[in-house]
């Protein structure tokens, strides 16, 4: 497989990131230690560099009605300016991808898939376009996304951005995206910025040109120093993002589960007016009243004790196997381990305990709902 290198790859090696492999792309996992990181961004701030994800544009006359058919929420309803959380499905309801989509204009949406689907979602969506008068273009491979997340956020970036425009910062809601001044390199540059993020915390994500984002990564960082921020890599999103109850493509999601199985039914529009890809398959599984042919629901565990799940670990009822868990590990803000599996769903329903088989010895965890952290607001 080629490796694939972020435009601030030089940015991390400066700073001793340790790297891994995630979706063909080297990645920072931790630069000193992941706890810290964690802890940053739960009190002050932490800086990601998310230039793996992708960044799909589709423009044209029918750039709504396509996406309607193409995605499997109602695209069309998003207002100018806003941004919606949802899925491209195969015909049989399998996920290949959870995605967000920002409407830019009428005519034109932003269209952001995971890593390692950035190529696959692009291609279907190509694929999908036949009929409609709509253009499909990738720019992945041109567009840097920088993220700042935690509760000193918003005054981090405030520093970057002119005065009289703080307001477009300061007002701009969650799931919304805005065009805003960002001072890079001197001087001013016009910048999509989102509030989004998947640390369950407030924040932003930041869409930039590859050639300008070391500057602005730099400048990110001058400016929240005195704010506790701190660079962040994919241990510490990725704990964070456990504690929030997001699901990861490839852990909770793939195109083996249906979004009822995996707790996001709210996120397919049945009734909308258009067909779209995998809506007979989605609307006989909801039909039939469970979350998945083999009849699993996502949920979360709590620990009892102090030894941690891991993914692909057994979830068993007083012996018998009813489930495997996806992700799992201790809470560095809890205090307790966490996990999520897919467990039969007459053992779903929160109060109920269940055993980990933590490499041959039984661990108790209870079934919790999500998520497991949620922020004071």
């Amino acid at each position: 497989m080629t490796e694939n290198y972020t435009a601030l790859y030089e940015q991390h090696k400066k700073a001793g990131a340790s790297f891994t492999d995630f979706g063909g792309w080297q990645m920072p996992l931790k630069y000193n230690s992941e706890l810290a990181e964690h802890h940053a961004v739960r009190t002050a701030a932490g800086l990601f560099d998310l230039s793996h994800m992708g960044e799909v544009w589709v423009t044209g006359p029918q750039a709504a009605a396509f996406l309607d058919y193409a995605l499997a929420g109602k695209l069309s309803a998003v207002a100018v300016g806003k941004a919606k959380y949802s899925l491209i499905c195969d015909a049989d309801g399998g996920i290949i991808d959870d995605l967000i989509s920002y409407r830019r204009a009428d005519d034109r949406y932003l269209v952001v898939p995971n890593a390692g689907n950035a190529a696959v979602v692009a291609a279907a969506l190509r694929d999908r376009a036949a009929g409609f008068d709509v253009v499909v273009e990738d720019a992945s491979a041109e567009t840097s996304l920088i993220a700042v997340q935690g509760p000193k956020a918003q005054a981090i970036l405030l520093e970057l951005v002119p005065a009289d425009q703080h307001a477009l910062v300061t007002e701009l809601k969650y799931y919304a995206a805005v065009e805003a001044g960002v001072a890079v390199n001197g001087s001013v540059q016009d910048l999509l910025i989102a509030r989004t993020g998947y640390t369950g915390e407030d924040g932003f994500e930041i869409y930039i040109p590859n050639v300008d984002a070391p500057a602005l990564w730099e400048a990110l960082l001058a400016a929240g120093e005195e704010h506790g921020l701190i660079p962040a890599g994919l241990a510490a999103r990725d704990s964070l993002r456990l504690e929030a109850g997001m699901p990861l493509y490839g852990n909770e999601l793939s195109r083996h589960v249906n979004a009822y199985a995996a707790g996001l039914g709210p996120v397919v529009s049945l009734a909308k007016e258009s067909d779209f890809v995998g809506k007979e398959a989605l609307a006989a599984i909801k039909a039939a009243g469970v979350g998945s042919t083999v009849g699993q629901k996502l949920v979360g565990l709590k620990g009892t004790g102090r030894r941690a799940a891991r993914a692909h670990y057994p979830v068993l009822q007083d012996g018998t196997l009813v489930g495997e868990v996806t992700s799992g590990q201790p809470s560095p803000t809890l205090g307790y381990p966490v996990a999520m599996a897919y467990v039969a769903v007459e053992h779903s329903a929160p109060g109920t305990v269940l055993d980990i088989d933590l490499r041959g010895k039984p661990e108790r965890f209870e079934v919790v709902e999500l998520p497991f952290y949620k922020r004071n607001k």
